[in-house]
C-alpha cells in the first residue's frame, strides 16, 4: 500500500497516461467531458461502464475512438430482439469430417461497445454476464480467457421504447459505472460543424498499449485509501438502503465501485491517495443505477438523483489529518 501524501511522481510515465488519453479523447468529442472522465475512470479500474443518452450524441465514437488511443482492438455489436447467445460470444463451426473449430464472437475484443444493449432479449443479454464478471466465455463447456485490458461500454435506448427490454437488475449491477450523454449546447454544435471535415476523420494518436493500460490498473490498486474513506463510503451505500424513499438499496457492488473507482480518479488528477472530493463526484455515477424509487415517491416527484444529492448533504464528510 502506498504512502498517503504527496503527488505521484511525474517521472514515472504510466501517471501521464490518463491524462494523455483524456486530452485526446478531448481534441476528437466536443462537449462530453463528465462522459469521457467517467469513461478512462472506468478502464483503469478495471469495470465497465453503461451510456445512456439519445441518438447521435457520440456514444459510439467516444468508444471506437477509446480504443484506437489506448493502441487496443475494438469491436461493435448492434443489439437487436432476434440476435442469440451465439452472436455474441461465439459458436463452434462443425464440418462433414467431423471436424470442428471455435469461432470467435465480437466478445473477443479489449474494448467493447454493446450497443442498444437492451434491444435484445434476456437471455442474450445474459451472454455477457459471465464475460463482463469472469473475464471469460464458456461455449459447449469449454472456457475461453478475453482479452487483457477488457471493458464494455454499453448503451441503451430510453426505457419503454417500441422494441426493447429492460436491462435486469443483475445485468445493470456489472456495470461500474453509468453516465448519461444528452445534445451539445449550441456552443458546441457551432464548434462541430465548423471542424466537422476534420472530426469525420480524425487524425487520432496512439498514447500508449494494452500492457501500459494492465500495469495502469495494477498501480491504480497502490493507491492509499484511509480508513476514514473506506468508512464514509459505506456510509453512503448503507444511508441509501435506509432512506425511506428508496424501495431496493445499492449492493455491495456499489460500495466496492465506488472503492476502486475513487482511486482510478485520483490517478487520474496526478494523486497516490484519495480525498472525499474523489468518492462524492462518484456517488452518483455509481450508484443512481443501482436503487429503485418506490412508487410513492415516484409520483410525488421523487428522482433518483434527489435521494443520492440528499444522502451526500446529510452524510458528515471525514475529516482527514495531512
Amino acid at each position: 500500500m502506498a504512502e498517503e501524501g504527496g503527488d505521484l511522481n511525474a517521472e514515472n510515465d504510466l501517471t501521464q497516461i490518463p491524462q494523455k488519453v483524456l486530452e485526446q479523447l478531448s481534441g476528437i468529442v466536443i462537449g462530453k467531458d463528465d462522459v469521457k472522465r467517467i469513461l478512462i475512470v472506468t478502464l483503469i479500474a478495471g469495470g465497465h461502464v453503461l451510456i445512456e443518452g439519445l441518438p447521435g450524441t457520440a456514444k459510439t465514437k467516444i468508444a471506437r475512438s477509446l480504443a484506437r488511443i489506448i493502441g487496443c482492438d475494438f469491436k461493435r455489436i448492434q443489439f437487436t430482439p432476434d440476435m442469440m447467445p451465439a452472436d455474441v460470444t461465439g459458436f463452434y463451426l462443425y464440418s462433414p469430417n467431423n471436424d470442428h473449430r471455435f469461432m470467435e464472437g465480437p466478445i473477443f475484443a479489449s474494448v467493447v461497445l454493446a450497443d442498444e444493449l437492451n434491444r435484445t432479449t434476456s437471455r442474450t443479454q445474459a451472454a455477457l454476464l459471465e464475460a463482463m464478471q469472469e473475464r471469460q466465455v464458456t461455449v459447449e463447456g469449454t472456457t475461453y480467457a478475453l482479452p487483457k485490458p477488457f471493458i464494455v461500454i454499453g448503451t441503451q435506448v430510453a426505457t419503454g421504447a417500441e422494441g426493447t427490454y429492460p436491462l435486469a437488475d443483475v445485468q445493470i449491477d456489472r456495470f461500474m459505472l453509468r453516465a448519461s450523454t444528452d445534445y451539445a449546447t449550441v456552443e458546441e454544435e457551432i464548434q462541430i460543424l465548423s471542424n466537422i471535415d476534420y472530426l469525420d476523420e480524425p487524425d487520432i494518436e496512439t498514447v500508449t498499449s494494452g500492457e501500459d493500460i494492465i500495469k495502469l490498473q495494477q498501480q491504480a490498486k497502490e493507491v492509499y485509501v484511509s480508513t476514514e474513506n473506506v468508512a464514509y463510503i459505506v456510509s453512503l451505500v448503507n444511508s441509501l438502503r435506509r432512506d425511506p424513499d428508496v424501495l431496493s438499496g445499492p449492493s455491495i457492488r456499489g460500495g466496492i465501485a465506488i472503492f476502486k473507482c475513487s482511486r482510478a480518479l485520483a490517478l487520474l488528477e496526478g494523486r497516490d491517495f484519495v480525498i472525499p472530493d474523489d468518492i462524492k463526484e462518484l456517488v452518483k455515477p455509481a450508484l443512481q443505477h443501482r436503487i429503485k424509487i418506490k412508487v410513492e415517491a415516484e409520483m410525488d416527484g421523487v428522482s433518483p438523483a434527489d435521494v443520492l444529492e440528499r444522502v451526500v448533504q446529510q452524510v458528515p464528510v471525514p475529516k482527514i489529518e495531512a
